[in-house]
C-alpha cells in the first residue's frame, strides 16, 4: 500500500510543482516583462511620431524583383482617442448581422470594425469589442492591400495616402458590395471591391485597367498590421501572436517576442494555406485564395513597434487594352468553432480550425467540446453539460476505474499480511520485496492500480481546461447563482464573507465558494482510505487539498466545478465498490479521528 501511496504522491507533486511554478513564478514574471516592453514601445512610438507600419510590402519570390513603397510612419497625426482619428478620414459604412465600422476612403482600409455579438464584459450594455481601429489611434490594428511593381517600373500605385472614389453603393452590406475607385493619371484605373458574409468573412477583389500601349506586370499583396503587444494571457497554453499554416509545413506559430528577435520570418513558398494575427477570443487572418500561389511572410519594426503578417502573389500580367485580376479572402471576427470548420470546408482553406489553439490533446479537447456543445443547446446550459459529460466521461472510464478501486479494496483486506511482512523482514529489503510480490500474485491484486485513476484524469482535465480556456462559446456562459462566466474565476471570496464586507481582498485571497467545495471534497477523497504511516506523508496528504484549493481558485470556475463534481462521483464509487468488496472504508474514521484528542505518551502528566 506503501509503494502505491508513494506513486500517487510522485504524481500528484510534480502537478503542485508544474501548476505552482506557473501560478507564482512564471505568469508574474512574464507579465512584469511585457508591461515593461509595451512601456518601452509606446515611449519610443510616441518619440518617432509614428502611428503606422514604416516596413514594405514583401518582395516577390520569383517572377521579378518587385518593391513596395514605404508604408506612411513617422510625421503621421497621433490622435488621443479612437474616435479622432476616425473623424479625421471620410469614411463608408460597414453592416452585417455581426460587424459594425467603416472602410476608409484614404488608402482603401479595413481598419474600423467592432463585434456587435460581443461585449466588453457580461454586461450586455457594455460595449461591445473592437477588433480593427485606425492608423494614428492608440492601438491601430488594420488590413491593407494593394499592388507592387519591379523596381525601376514607373507606375503610380494607390498607397496608404490615397484617396479612393465610391463606385455604386456607398454602404457595404451582405447584399451590396463595397467598390472603390483611383485613377493614376497615367492610364491606368485601380478598382478594390470589398465584399462580406453574414458572419466575419469578407472577400477582397482587386482589379487594373490598362489603358496605355504597353504592358504592365503588378504584385498583388495583402497585410494586416498592429503596433505594440496587445494585452494577452501571458500562459503558456495557449498561443497568442502572428501564425499560418502553410501547405505541408502545415502550423506555425510566432510569438511576438521571437518575431521582435529575428525581425523578419519568411516561409517557403506556397499555393495552400493563410496567415494573420490571433488574440485569445479574435484573429484576422489573410486567406489567398486556394491554389493561388503566394510568398507569406512576417515582420516587426523596431522604430514603430508594428507587427505585421503579410503575403505576395505571383505578378499578374495585363496586357494593353486589358483588365487583371485577383482574389483572396480576409477573416475578421470572433474564433468560432462551428463558424471556422464550416468555412475550412465551403470555402476549402487548409486547417483553418486550427486559428483556434486546440494544444496536445488535441483528439480530446475538441471531441470535447463538440460534446459540451452539443448538450448546451439540448439542455440551454453550459454548466450543466459539463456536469453531463463528466458523469459520460466517467462512464467510459467506469471499466478502468471499477479495476483500480477493486484492486485498492484487495489491497486493504490484505494490509494485515503485509504488515507482518514487512516486520518480518525488516532488516532484508529485498526479502521483503519478494514476498510482497508473492502475495500481490496469490491474490490477484496491482499494487500500481490506484495510480490509473489519475493518470487517467489529467489529460481530460488538461483538455477540458483548454475547452473552457480557448473556445469562445465558454466565454460569458452562465451557470447558476452567482456564477455569470465559466471561463472566469469564482467571483467570491471566504476573506470578505462572500460579499457581506464591503472590501476587495487581493487576487492570492480570491477564494470562492466553488473552490471551497472542491477543496472538501478533495479532503473526503483523500480520507477515503486510511492514513499513511510516515508523519510527513500525513502532513503532505492533509495540506494537499488546501494547496489545491488556493491553487484552483484563479482558474475558471467551469474547470472547479467540474474538479469538484467529478471528485464527488469519485467518492461515491469507490465507497460502493469498496462496501460490495468487504474492505473497510475509512473515511469515518478518518473524519471524526481528526476531532479526538491523542492520548499522552506514556510518562507524559501533561
Amino acid at each position: 500500500m506503501s509503494e502505491n501511496r508513494n506513486t500517487i504522491l510522485a504524481i500528484v507533486l510534480s502537478l503542485v510543482v508544474l501548476l505552482g511554478w506557473q501560478y507564482f513564478v512564471a505568469q508574474p514574471q512574464l507579465e512584469r516583462q511585457q508591461a515593461e516592453l509595451q512601456a518601452q514601445q509606446e515611449a519610443e512610438a510616441t518619440r518617432l511620431g509614428a502611428g503606422t507600419p514604416s516596413s514594405t510590402a514583401p518582395q516577390p519570390s520569383s517572377g521579378g524583383d518587385a518593391s513596395a513603397p514605404a508604408q506612411a510612419g513617422a510625421g503621421q497625426t497621433i490622435f488621443a482617442s479612437r474616435e479622432q482619428a476616425l473623424a479625421a478620414t471620410s469614411r463608408v459604412t460597414i453592416d452585417s448581422p455581426l460587424l459594425e465600422g467603416s472602410v476608409n476612403l484614404t488608402g482603401g482600409r479595413l481598419d474600423d470594425l467592432r463585434l456587435k455579438a460581443y461585449h466588453e464584459t457580461v454586461d450586455k450594455r457594455s460595449p461591445t469589442i473592437v477588433l480593427f481601429s485606425p492608423s494614428g489611434a492608440p492601438e491601430p490594428y488594420y488590413a491593407d492591400y494593394g499592388w507592387v511593381a519591379d523596381p525601376g517600373a514607373d507606375i503610380a500605385l494607390p498607397g496608404p495616402d490615397t484617396v479612393w472614389s465610391i463606385e455604386g453603393e456607398a454602404k457595404l452590406t451582405p447584399e451590396t458590395p463595397l467598390t472603390l475607385t483611383w485613377d493614376n493619371g497615367a492610364g491606368l484605373t485601380f478598382k478594390r471591391t470589398y465584399s462580406v458574409d453574414e458572419n466575419y468573412m469578407f472577400t477582397v477583389a482587386q482589379s487594373v485597367e490598362n489603358a496605355t500601349s504597353g504592358n504592365v506586370t503588378l504584385y498583388p499583396y495583402g497585410l494586416i498590421a498592429r503596433r505594440n503587444i496587445p494585452e494577452t494571457q501571458g500562459i503558456y497554453i495557449l498561443h497568442e501572436g502572428l501564425l499560418g499554416v502553410f501547405g505541408e509545413d502545415g502550423l506555425k506559430e510566432i510569438d511576438y517576442s521571437d518575431l521582435e528577435e529575428e525581425g523578419t520570418i519568411r516561409p517557403a513558398k506556397v499555393s495552400d494555406g493563410w496567415l494573420g494575427i490571433t488574440d485569445k477570443y479574435w484573429a484576422s487572418t489573410l486567406i489567398p485564395a486556394p491554389g493561388q500561389e503566394f510568398q507569406p511572410g512576417f515582420t516587426y519594426s523596431g522604430k514603430t513597434g508594428n507587427y505585421q503578417a503579410d503575403f505576395l502573389g505571383n505578378g499578374v500580367a495585363v496586357a494593353a487594352g486589358a483588365t487583371g485580376e485577383t482574389s483572396s479572402y480576409l477573416f475578421a471576427g470572433a474564433k468560432e468553432t462551428k463558424l471556422l470548420d464550416g468555412y475550412e470546408e465551403s470555402l476549402g482553406i487548409e486547417r483553418f480550425e486550427l486559428l483556434i489553439d486546440w494544444g496536445w490533446f488535441y483528439f480530446l479537447t475538441k471531441p470535447m467540446f463538440f460534446a459540451i456543445d452539443y448538450f448546451f443547446h439540448l439542455l440551454g446550459n453550459f454548466g450543466v453539460a459539463i456536469l453531463v459529460v463528466t458523469v459520460i466521461v466517467k462512464l467510459i472510464f467506469f471499466p478502468l476505474a471499477n479495476k483500480s478501486y477493486v484492486s485498492m479494496s484487495k489491497m486493504k483486506l490484505v494490509q494485515p499480511q503485509m504488515t507482518e511482512i514487512r516486520e518480518k523482514y525488516a532488516d532484508d529489503r529485498q526479502k521483503q520485496q519478494q514476498a510482497l510480490m508473492e502475495l500481490y500474485k496469490k491474490e490477484k491484486i496491482n499494487p500500481l492500480a490506484g495510480c490509473l485513476p489519475i493518470l487517467v484524469q489529467i489529460p481530460v482535465f488538461f483538455a477540458l481546461y483548454k475547452v473552457l480556456y480557448v473556445t469562445i462559446e465558454m466565454r460569458h456562459a452562465p451557470f447558476f447563482g452567482w456564477i455569470h462566466d465559466l471561463s472566469a474565476p469564482d467571483p467570491t471570496t471566504l476573506f470578505n464573507l462572500f460579499g457581506l464586507i464591503p472590501w476587495d481582498p487581493p487576487q492570492l485571497l480570491m477564494l470562492g465558494v466553488w473552490p471551497l467545495i472542491m477543496g472538501i471534497t478533495m479532503f473526503i477523497q483523500m480520507k477515503m482510505n486510511p492514513a499513511p504511516p510516515d508523519p510527513t506523508q500525513q502532513m503532505i496528504f492533509t495540506w494537499m487539498p488546501v494547496i489545491f484549493t488556493f491553487m484552483l481558485a484563479s482558474f475558471p470556475a467551469g474547470l472547479v466545478i467540474y474538479w469538484a463534481w467529478n471528485n464527488t462521483l469519485s467518492v461515491t464509487q469507490q465507497y460502493v465498490i469498496m462496501r460490495r468488496q468487504g474492505a473497510k472504508v475509512e473515511l469515518w474514521d478518518n473524519l471524526s479521528g481528526l476531532f479526538k484528542r491523542k492520548k499522552p505518551a506514556s510518562g507524559d502528566k501533561s
